[in-house]
C-alpha cells in the first residue's frame, strides 16, 4: 500500500466544506470520487483541516492510501482531468509510509480579504467580505500583535469539533492595506501551529471592532485573557478566508 501528498487548490463557493456530510457537495466526496474513478477503490482521503462551506485555498494539503501503480505524475494529470474546474491538483507526491496530513501539520498560513470600499466589488464578492465602513488598517494590525505567541484561544473558538486543547501559539500575524486598485482591500494574515474552529474568522471579527473606532488596540488581548467566546467580536463571513499553505 502507497501513501499519497496531493497539494490543492480550491474555490469553496459551491461546497458545503470538506468534510463528507449527507445529501451535500463536498470537497472530499468529489476528491475521492475522482480517485475512485482513476484507480478503482474506495478511498479515503484525510485534509490538513476541515475548510468550512464557502472558504477557499490555495495550498491544502491531503493524504491518502492506494495500491494504484500510477506514478504520482500520472494521477496528478488523472486526477485534473477527473475534477470540477473550481478544484486543481498542484502538485502529487509518493509520501514516506505513515504520513497523515492532518497529524502532521506543524504549521498552517491563513489570508482573510476584507473590501472596506464604498461600493461592492461584484465580481469578488466570493472571495472577500465587503465591510462598508472604512477601516483603520495600521490600528489592526498593532491590535493583533498581542495575540502573538502561545495561549489559551478559547474566546475565539466557536462551538463545533471540540479539541483536546484551546492552546495554540501564533507565530505571525498582519493587516496590511493593499495599493492601487487594491487600495480598498485589507488583508489578515495568520500563521500558527493550528487553528481551532473559527478562529481566524472570530479573530478577523474582532480586529474589524478595533478598525472601526468601536475598540481600543488593547482590547483584542483584554478578550483572549477572558477565555470567554462571548467576549469576543462578530465571527467573519467564510467567503474572505483562504487557507495559504501548510508546513510539515
Amino acid at each position: 500500500m502507497r501513501t499519497f501528498k496531493l497539494t490543492l487548490a480550491y474555490d469553496g463557493s459551491n461546497y458545503s466544506g470538506w468534510q463528507i456530510q449527507p445529501g451535500r457537495i463536498t470537497l472530499q466526496e468529489t476528491l475521492e470520487r475522482a480517485l475512485a474513478n482513476i484507480t478503482g477503490e474506495a478511498i479515503r482521503v484525510t485534509a490538513s483541516g476541515r475548510t468550512d462551506a464557502g472558504v477557499h485555498a490555495l495550498g491544502q494539503v491531503a493524504s491518502f492510501r492506494s495500491e494504484t501503480h500510477l506514478s504520482p505524475e500520472v494521477l496528478e494529470k488523472a486526477l485534473n482531468a477527473e475534477l470540477p474546474h473550481d478544484m486543481a491538483v498542484l502538485s502529487a507526491v509518493e509520501a514516506r509510509a505513515g504520513f497523515h496530513a492532518t497529524g502532521d501539520a506543524v504549521k498552517k498560513r491563513y489570508r482573510y480579504v476584507v473590501h472596506d470600499g464604498p461600493i461592492r466589488d461584484v465580481f469578488e464578492r466570493r472571495y472577500q467580505w465587503h465591510y462598508r465602513s472604512r477601516l483603520d488598517e495600521a490600528a489592526m494590525h498593532r491590535a493583533a500583535q498581542g495575540l502573538r505567541g502561545t495561549h489559551d484561544f478559547s474566546s475565539f473558538e466557536t462551538h463545533g469539533s471540540k479539541r483536546d486543547s484551546s492552546i495554540r501559539t501564533i507565530f505571525d500575524i498582519a493587516v496590511a492595506r493593499g495599493r492601487g486598485e487594491k487600495i480598498d482591500c485589507l488583508t489578515i494574515e495568520i500563521e500558527a501551529d493550528g487553528f481551532l474552529y473559527n478562529m481566524v474568522r472570530t479573530i478577523v471579527g474582532t480586529l474589524v471592532e478595533v478598525g472601526r473606532g468601536t475598540q481600543s488596540h488593547e482590547w483584542p488581548s483584554q478578550v483572549l485573557a477572558a477565555c470567554d467566546r462571548q467576549a469576543a467580536g462578530q465571527t467573519a463571513p467564510p467567503q474572505g478566508l483562504f487557507l495559504m499553505r501548510v508546513e510539515y
